[in-house]
């Protein structure tokens, strides 16, 4: 089993009540830290399972059934250059070459704020060409498809676990054909 950190941003719960911590906890967020910033609940996971997508699935379980309402996933599937560098323990300078297009082919376009100083790249894209590349090993596309299909559910509002769970596995199923 291998750990894996991730991070959920919550509402829903009453952060001063008796039993705020408790409920957390007996839920199954035992290996959670919670904080709160600016009026969310923080939940930052370091959580033992078989594979990233266990991980997140356990917990936007357990986050549930302490009756918090997931509002966000972390690590966010839109990435910086910045972003990409500290992902792929490459350069900043690198990557930037990457996508200059004066090293590598094909690197993949940003997806927003393209007109921008500070354009945004889908990671699952990223992690596919630098798979290609051998820069990164399976692993992490099937975890970055895994938080991109995670951000996705929380942003249509979604709140039924095993759908979750069956989104995700026929996601990584796709990434695996």
């Amino acid at each position: 089993m291998k750990t894996y950190e991730f991070t959920i941003i919550a509402s829903g719960l009453n952060s001063r009540a008796d039993d705020f911590e408790d409920r957390l906890y007996e839920a199954g967020c035992s290996d959670a830290t919670i904080s709160f910033q600016r009026g969310a609940i923080i939940i930052a996971f370091a959580r033992e399972a078989k594979d990233f997508a266990h991980a997140v699935i356990s917990a936007f379980e357990d986050v549930q059934k302490a009756g918090a309402k997931i509002a966000r996933f972390e690590p966010d599937y839109l990435v910086t250059l910045t972003d990409i560098a500290d992902r792929t323990g490459l350069s900043k300078a690198a990557i930037s070459l990457y996508s200059s297009g004066e090293r590598g082919k094909a690197f993949p376009a940003p997806v927003a704020r393209v007109t921008s100083d500070s354009p945004l790249w889908d990671w699952v894209d990223i992690a596919r060409w630098m798979y290609a590349q051998k820069r990164l090993p399976r692993e992490a596309v099937l975890e970055a498809r895994t938080a991109r299909e995670a951000s996705d559910w929380v942003r249509q509002d979604k709140t039924h676990s095993h759908l979750f769970a069956k989104k995700i596995y026929d996601a990584l199923d796709e990434e695996a054909a």
